[in-house]
């Protein structure tokens, strides 16, 4: 007979402490989702969904490698489990990715002259002072700003 699979999902210890947070996140990301998009670019329906799941991945990363208030083995099940983003944490830990928004931003293939987005470039170097990432919104997210 074959074993019947089941959902049953073991937490790790320390999962308590996180837990109404990402529950919390994930709600405002089902909003975000269900929300009218009347009126906005198509672009610009997708900028509340980009902030969230970065939000998400901030707080697993603040909490295992700023605050060490959370062990290994919990940071790495939210990672496999979905709750936070390895490739942009992967990024965060590199000099000069600190405050990187997303990760098409600094994809040369989505921009022209194959260069990285406008919200890349810092502050004082920007000829207009008030810049908006096309793909997720973000005003500035270089490390020098």
């Amino acid at each position: 007979m074959p074993k019947v699979k089941t959902n049953r999902v073991k937490y790790p210890e320390g999962w308590e402490l996180v837990e109404p947070t990402l529950n919390e996140l994930q709600a405002k990301m089902r909003e975000a989702e269900n929300d009218p998009h009347d009126g906005k670019r198509k672009c610009e329906a997708l900028w509340p969904i980009f902030k969230i799941a970065h939000q998400k991945s901030r707080y697993i990363f603040d909490l295992y490698h700023r605050r060490k208030e959370i062990s290994a083995e919990l940071y790495e099940f939210c990672l496999d489990q979905g709750y936070a983003d390895r490739n942009i944490i992967a990024k965060w830990k590199k000099p000069g990715y600190e405050r990187l928004c997303c990760l098409r931003c600094i994809q040369p293939r989505d921009h022209n002259f194959n260069t990285t987005c406008v919200c890349r470039v810092p502050k004082h170097l920007r000829e207009e002072k008030v810049i908006e990432c096309v793909h997720c919104g973000c005003k500035g997210c270089a490390s020098g700003d």
